[in-house]
Formats: structure tokens, C-alpha cells, sequence
């Protein structure tokens, strides 16, 4: 296993994806509202 240090937006994002496979349908709208807003802005990021 390999151990990765994690900002708190990744693993924020990790985190919502994996509990939003568990509020489909009921929190799913919103959930991936969410999920796309903080790829979107780990993308936007400069190294």
C-alpha cells in the first residue's frame, strides 16, 4: 500500500465521491454539484 500526503480540497473530494456512491438518489444532485466545483478548482490550481 502506498501511502500519498493529501491537500484537505483532495481529500475532500475523495472523501465526497466515495459517500456520494452511498446517497444516490436521494443527496445526488447536490453531492456531484459539489464534487464537480472542487475538481474543477483543484484543476484550476497552480503547482
Amino acid at each position: 500500500m502506498i501511502k500519498l500526503k493529501l491537500t484537505e480540497k483532495e481529500a475532500d473530494l475523495i472523501e465526497t465521491i466515495r459517500n456520494y456512491k452511498k446517497s444516490y438518489p436521494n443527496g445526488e444532485p447536490e453531492m456531484r454539484w459539489y464534487i464537480e466545483r472542487l475538481f474543477n478548482e483543484l484543476m484550476d490550481e497552480e503547482i
